[in-house]
């Protein structure tokens, strides 16, 4: 049976309360008491579910119309992307093949609006941008160096301002079309789902990295997309959206990579330093209900220096600023302090302008996606399609400051992530477009991992048959939760491997709250792989014994759990307490993609870098308000 479009609620139910192996499932589902749900609407595609299904896709992907992946080798359109995303082989700029190991759900490229589409033009023979003397020599680049050089001439060419002389609207509007064209083209309702989109490039000062991709519900969207030509302050771009929303244009968008932010991505200002207010709050959540926690360019979920009593959070840190050997101010530029920000916030002013809930994506510049550990294909194009490139293998001569490694620092700290993750009850636009809003969502550092996430005062007994029928009368993830005088919330946590990764370890909730004025965040294990039970002192989960040979990247197959489920209460509770909880689920350990990349040239693995990780998924958090007057 497949798992992510299981067709009724008898076989999602089966699903999540199945113990064991998940090939085991669809006994348990024929033998379930409980009746499926019979669609009422004739427009309901095949695999709808009352209950919703995990549909994995990836919202950040960049074809020939970026102008940086373009002069980085990438001619692939973004009718090819698609194409990839179902299933396709697609060609790497570096000439090698990239393909799936399964199809994706949903797919949205999303190029820059920034120039769209004016590089590859400048590259074409007689179009009136290849006359312009700035556009000598890009119909002949060849390799990496040669790239990674005209980048930096256009990059100093186009610096913050606009350049009139390469605005041109008919080669601008001729790519959005195409653009949106490719998505209508691609959509196939119940089958695949193809989202129109694009990437605003806002940035501060320092190159403070405050991108964001817009998501359009629809099959049109308006003539030309807002871009940082017409403004770098995001709350422009917001009053746009609200425009356009008006005139029928539904849309949303996804902040990424606050990591390299320099603090401005969660900072407690607006874009000119002005106080926030509840007007800001209610704008910004209307339209940035989502944001990006993992991806190539490194995960925003936590940083050691925020959370010093989170063992786990020293993951794919990416520390520099975009483009840049800078380093990236800590504060204000991850997720999780963003939450406890919007917290406190709620708590004294009355408004949270950080109740995000969480996705993956990639940030490919390939027009494919980040590959996996064992098959990395990273960012690029010509410029890191090699492991010497991207600073994972000594390079064959000294470089030019006489060192053994690639001068970037950045590429070595990259990830082979990530992926956005909804429940929805059905593979269409509207429906996993819906579930954004309400903030449904998970996100995963690449393996498709399936986490479910309820709380409440009436959530069901794990192994009840009617599961999902009771635990969805509760809140879900996204949700707000209303404290009550006299009941403890129970949290409803269920998560299941990916079955091409490793098997999951352990499940934990992390929770943040104010506390006597103060923010505060705790971790806890709440279900354990191989039997072992939560230390109630420590909280933690014992040592599963799971390990990786680093001489062949094996890693242990009699260890960890193809699903863990439980029903957990805080033991810190209080009613008069505003808090917020979200799941983290962790693999086995496996071996990084560079430690892969040593393998297969015969080394050792570059010192300084991890040599393993624990692939993860995180959940969109459950927000619980405390009683009125508390």
């Amino acid at each position: 049976m497949n798992l992510i479009k299981a067709a009724s609620l008898v076989a999602l139910s089966a699903l999540l309360i199945a113990c064991g192996d998940t090939s085991n499932q669809q006994d348990s589902a024929e033998a379930s008491s409980e009746p499926a749900v019979v669609p009422d609407i004739a427009a309901r595609t095949p695999g709808y579910s009352e209950h919703n299904n995990a549909y994995f896709g990836d919202l950040h992907v960049h074809t020939m119309y970026s102008f940086d992946a373009f002069i980085f080798g990438t001619t692939a359109s973004p009718d090819d992307a698609y194409e990839f995303a179902k299933g396709g082989v697609l060609r790497h700029p570096g000439g090698f093949d990239m393909q799936l190991k399964e199809p994706l759900d949903f797919y949205g490229v999303s190029d820059h609006a920034f120039y769209l589409g004016s590089l590859r033009s400048m590259a074409t023979p007689g179009t009136e941008l290849s006359k312009l003397d700035i556009a000598n020599g890009m119909d002949t680049l060849s390799d990496g160096l040669n790239r990674r050089s005209k980048f930096q001439e256009l990059i100093t060419f186009l610096g913050t301002d606009r350049r009139d002389e390469i605005l041109n609207q008919k080669v601008f509007k001729e790519a959005w079309d195409d653009i949106i064209g490719a998505a209508n083209r691609a959509n196939d309702p119940g089958k695949f789902t193809s989202f129109i989109a694009y990437e605003y490039t806002s940035s501060g000062p320092g190159n403070a990295n405050l991108h964001r991709n817009v998501i359009f519900k629809g099959d049109e969207a308006p003539n030309l997309p807002f871009s940082r030509l017409d403004s770098l302050n995001p709350e422009d771009l917001w009053d746009w959206m609200d425009e356009k929303r008006a005139e029928g244009h539904e849309s949303l968008a996804i902040p990424h990579n606050s990591n390299g932010s320099n603090g401005m991505m969660f900072q407690q200002t607006t874009f000119e330093g002005n106080a926030l207010d509840a007007t800001y709050a209610e704008q910004r959540m209307r339209n940035e209900p989502l944001v990006e926690i993992s991806q190539v360019k490194g995960t925003s979920d936590t940083h050691p220096a925020l959370s010093p009593n989170d063992e786990w959070a020293d993951f794919e840190i990416m520390p520099y600023r975009i483009a840049t050997n800078i380093d990236s101010a800590i504060n204000g530029s991850y997720v999780r302090q963003a939450y406890m920000n919007g917290l406190k916030m709620q708590e004294d002013e009355g408004y949270n302008p950080f109740k995000f809930g969480l996705i993956g994506s990639s940030d490919t510049h390939n027009a494919s996606y980040a590959g996996d550990e064992d098959n990395y294909w990273s960012k690029v194009g010509l410029v890191d399609d090699t492991p010497q490139e991207r600073g994972s293998v000594k390079l064959d001569e000294p470089n030019a400051d006489g060192g053994d490694y690639a001068l970037n620092k950045s590429y070595k700290t990259w990830s082979a992530a990530g992926l956005a993750g909804v429940w929805a009850q059905e593979n269409t636009r509207a429906s996993i477009y819906d579930a954004f809003r309400r903030k449904e969502t998970f996100g995963t550092s690449g393996p498709r991992i399936k986490v479910r996430f309820f709380a409440g005062y009436d959530i069901p007994a794990i192994d009840d048959k009617a599961l999902l029928t009771k635990a969805y009368t509760n809140t879900t993830m996204g949700g707000d939760l209303i404290a009550t005088e006299s009941d403890t919330p129970s949290f409803l946590v269920w998560a299941a491997r990916d079955a091409n990764s490793a098997p999951l370890q352990r499940v934990q909730i992390i929770k943040t709250a104010v506390k006597d004025g103060q923010t505060v965040e705790e971790v806890f294990d709440v279900a354990c792989a191989d039997g072992n039970a939560v230390d109630p002192t420590t909280n933690r989960c014992p040592d599963n014994g799971a390990r990786v040979d680093l001489s062949d990247c094996s890693y242990s197959q009699d260890k960890g759990a193809a699903e863990l489920r439980t029903v957990w209460q805080d033991p810190g509770y209080a009613p008069s307490q505003r808090a917020m909880y979200y799941v983290r689920v962790l693999e086995n350990p496996t071996c990084r993609w560079s430690t892969w990349d040593a393998l297969r040239e015969g080394v050792a693995p570059r010192e300084g870098l991890h040599k393993t990780i624990q692939e993860r998924a995180w959940s969109s958090p459950i927000w619980v308000t405390p009683l009125a007057g508390q």
